[in-house]
């Protein structure tokens, strides 16, 4: 969980609310944020808040606390409204990003009061956005300069290794980019994020000089903010649009919060033609069901109920009706994602300890599901069959789901915020995971019978998280004779032993050879795939075996069968 320093005079002073160096009382305080602080220190006047809600990015700084828990304590209501001014920096970005670091985006923050308090919140708050957020300056890192010594328009462009050299934060004497990564700190550390690409991002102002080398080290001259600042601008690059646009968003407002005003830049992308103008404040919108609301707390509020408590929280009311409220969403709220986001916020609006504990009238004898047993049946069947059952993660990547299986990609549920690169999505289907188990396996002895029989989640707009998971049989053959027949006969003696009769419609996938795949139906309604896996696939997987495989939908199966069983 995140931990911020805080100076407790300067918090105490934003917050406008007289408070004693009293734990207890501060924490009663914090814990609107889901804050809480072990001590203060005496000597120093610093004390150390622990955030725990780690979806709220933007209350890592002071500037954000603050605005949090302002309305909380009824000292604001409603939309906290920020305005963005004219445009004042121009970037142009070179399209030989687009594969290293493609996104940038900007911010000017005009007639700042910085003192060493200040900037030291400004350079903790960077920090934790660099490495929480922004997954340790993978996905964004944040760069801030004296504007008045920068000269427009700048540009985000490429260097070679040791096509460039300035003396970087912290050092006096001017090194090449490939000397950063060997000898500076932030090098060391960050430098494995660009070094496997044959050129590095660079920032130059009009005249050349360097701003930054991003994500690595700001320069000495350029990218060094002090008391004496009164412009700063704000730069934020990344590898993800939108964590770029919330991390520039985050930090600007911090820096207006703290007196500044705040002007967009405009930002050129020159491979695609096109232009956008950061930061944007905009509100978003969300409606929170009024009955949703009180069946997950267990109150009776009324909807004017409901806004005034989410009015506390930071929310604007934009349309109240007798059964649900149409809000906008601060913009800021970066976390806010489904309704129940914006009930925790009534119950913490409400009170916590208003609040009545009773015990859940839930049934505590569990059982398996209806559908379980035939599930199981199917389980016996394949491996009475001869194949092998492997498990393997619900989380994969569209490359796998898509690009290696010879497809054009689709919509799948993918993650916010992914910790590891190649598991960023829930898989949609269960071949693609028995291709890899195959590309993991080259050295085991042929033939390779493999099957899994588990959940894939696909897109729901009708359900209430909007997805839908769905249990799902794939099997797969490996070996120099591996083909249609073989599968085909494999596939009739689950489903012929799973008492149903099925036939195949012709169709076409990309995946598997034209004319030799088909459509699994039974009793009218089409529940799988059965074919030879395209050369291009096994190319791709890097397979040298010919591979025959079919995926039926588990979940249709069992109602075709339980209606068949029925009409009888």
């Amino acid at each position: 969980m995140p931990t911020i320093e805080v100076d407790f005079a300067e918090f105490v002073k934003l917050l406008g609310v007289e408070l004693e160096t009293d734990t207890d009382r501060v924490n009663e305080v914090l814990a609107f944020a889901k804050g809480e602080t072990k001590s203060i220190d005496e000597k120093t006047g610093l004390m150390n808040v622990e955030i725990k809600d780690t979806n709220r990015a933007d209350l890592w700084n002071v500037e954000g606390l603050v605005r949090c828990l302002r309305g909380f304590l009824g000292l604001e209501k409603g939309l906290r409204k920020y305005t963005v001014g004219n445009v004042l920096a121009e970037v142009h970005v070179d399209g030989r990003l687009k594969r290293i670091r493609p996104f940038i985006a900007c911010s000017v923050i005009k007639n700042l009061n910085l003192t060493d308090a200040v900037i030291r919140d400004i350079m903790q708050s960077q920090d934790k956005l660099d490495h929480t957020y922004g997954r340790n300056r993978r996905r964004a890192s944040i760069g801030l300069y004296d504007f008045d010594l920068i000269k427009q328009p700048f540009s985000y462009t490429v260097a070679k290794p040791d096509e460039v050299s300035f003396v970087p934060l912290g050092f006096d004497k001017s090194l090449s980019l490939r000397e950063i990564l060997r000898e500076h700190p932030k090098g060391v550390e960050y430098g494995s994020i660009v070094s496997g690409h044959p050129v590095y991002p660079i920032l130059f102002d009009s005249g050349r000089k360097v701003l930054s080398f991003p994500p690595i080290i700001n320069s000495n001259d350029l990218g060094r903010v002090t008391e004496d600042t009164r412009n700063v601008l704000v730069e934020v690059t990344g590898t993800v649009h939108e964590t770029v646009l919330n991390t520039l968003k985050i930090v600007t407002l911090s820096l207006v919060d703290r007196g500044g005003k705040a002007h967009s830049a405009l930002v050129h992308y020159e491979a695609d033609d096109k232009e956008e103008a950061t930061p944007s404040f905009d509100a978003g919108c969300a409606v929170l069901n009024v009955a949703y609301a009180n069946r997950m707390l267990d109150l009776d509020l009324s909807a004017r109920q409901i806004a005034g408590l989410l009015e506390k929280a930071g929310y604007g009311v934009e349309k109240l009706g007798k059964d649900a409220v149409a809000l906008k969403v601060p913009c800021y709220r970066v976390d806010i994602m489904h309704q129940v986001d914006l009930v925790e916020d009534v119950a913490i609006a409400y009170g916590y300890n208003n609040l009545k504990p009773f015990w859940r009238k839930l049934p505590t004898i569990g059982g398996a599901r209806p559908e379980q047993g035939f599930l199981d049946v199917a389980r016996e069947l394949m491996v009475g069959l001869g194949f092998q059952e492997v498990l393997t993660y619900d989380l994969t990547n569209p490359d796998n789901l898509f690009t290696r299986m010879n497809l054009k990609r689709g919509k799948v549920v993918e993650l916010a915020n992914p910790k590891v690169e190649t598991l960023t999505c829930l898989r949609s289907w269960l071949l693609p995971s028995l291709m890899e188990f195959f590309s993991c396996n080259l050295h085991v002895e042929y033939p390779q019978k493999i099957f899994e029989l588990g959940a894939v989640t696909i897109l729901d707009d009708s359900a209430e998280t909007m997805t839908r998971d769905v249990d799902t049989l794939a099997a797969a053959v490996s070996d120099v004779k591996a083909g249609f027949t073989e599968v085909k006969a494999i596939l009739d003696a689950v489903l012929t032993n799973l008492g149903l009769h099925w036939q195949i419609q012709e169709t076409k996938h990309a995946t598997f050879i034209e004319g030799r795949v088909g459509a699994v139906v039974v009793g009218g309604v089409a529940v799988g795939l059965i074919g030879e896996v395209h050369p291009k696939v096994l190319q791709a997987w890097g397979l040298g075996n010919p591979v025959a495989a079919f995926e039926l939908d588990m979940s249709k199966v069992a109602r075709v069968k339980s209606r068949l069983v029925s009409s009888r």
